[in-house]
């Protein structure tokens, strides 16, 4: 049976984030991807111009259309932008019984262009967390989620990860790639326990990106049948090596996107 994983998110006309991003993560990784366009962005590595939102119906209408054709593994959850895509999501996910729920809680662009109303936040605590297998909010993400001052440190990152366990999600990969280390960790929390996650941090302006792909990552990993904790280790491997390449590819003006086929593209 091939894998199928399920986008649903905001498009990025520049093609480094968004729907773009997680269809090239996808197929990177073997995976076959359907995807359910939330919201249209007018971006390029330099900003994001203009947001175009999806009607409720019609986000609706495209994840009726996926799910009554196609055998979904895994779902990733990226841009919504107001609180009636998120409850057409919703609906929509416990129509079709929506399974491997990977929730990367979108606010802000690389470029620091603002994705998510204001009034939008909320609903994402009480309907999309509680139905999530993982979430993956970066440090501000977390913050911002929590009403608290952005984490420093590992430990206030685990802290913020169990008070967001707390919510109803499954598992909590807070990301640290915001921080000025000379790592890049990320903490998978669960009831388990705590799995860290490090590598090298690259420096480098070509990061956008990278949360929509981490996100995708693990779903494709989810959606292949692997569990969690393999899925959330082998997405960031693929993630710090898309980084790595990242310079190879020259797209753009500002912050650049990940290079996402550098295994495929290896010989060219």
């Amino acid at each position: 049976m091939t894998p199928i994983a399920l986008t649903i998110a905001g498009s990025d006309s520049s093609g480094g984030a968004g729907i773009q991003a997680d269809l090239k993560t996808f197929s990177a990784l073997g995976v076959y991807g359907a995807s359910v366009i939330a919201a249209l962005t007018a971006q390029n590595t330099r900003g994001v111009t203009a947001i175009h939102d999806v009607p409720a119906d019609f986000i609706a209408a495209q994840i009726d259309a996926v799910f009554s054709d196609l055998d979904v593994r895994a779902v990733k959850i990226g841009m919504l932008s107001q609180v009636t895509a998120i409850e057409a999501v919703t609906k929509g996910l416990d129509r079709h019984a929506a399974q491997n729920i990977v929730l990367d809680p979108v606010m802000v662009a690389t470029s620091g262009d603002r994705l998510l109303a204001t009034n939008a936040v909320d609903a994402i605590r009480r309907l999309l967390i509680p139905r999530a297998l993982v979430i993956t909010p970066n440090l501000p993400e977390a913050a911002a989620l929590l009403d608290a001052p952005v984490a420093h440190g590992e430990q206030e990152m685990e802290a913020q990860a169990r008070a967001l366990l707390k919510l109803g999600t499954q598992a909590v990969l807070i990301k640290g790639g915001h921080g000025d280390t000379p790592e890049s960790v990320d903490l998978l929390v669960d009831a388990k326990g705590v799995t860290r996650l490090a590598a090298r941090r690259i420096v480098t302006q070509n990061t956008h990106g990278t949360g929509c792909t981490l996100s995708s990552a693990i779903a494709a990993g989810l959606a292949k049948g692997r569990d969690l904790s393999v899925a959330t280790r082998e997405a960031k491997a693929y993630v710090t090596d898309a980084i790595a390449a990242a310079d190879t590819l020259e797209i753009g003006h500002g912050h650049g996107p990940l290079h996402h086929f550098y295994a495929q593209w290896r010989d060219q």
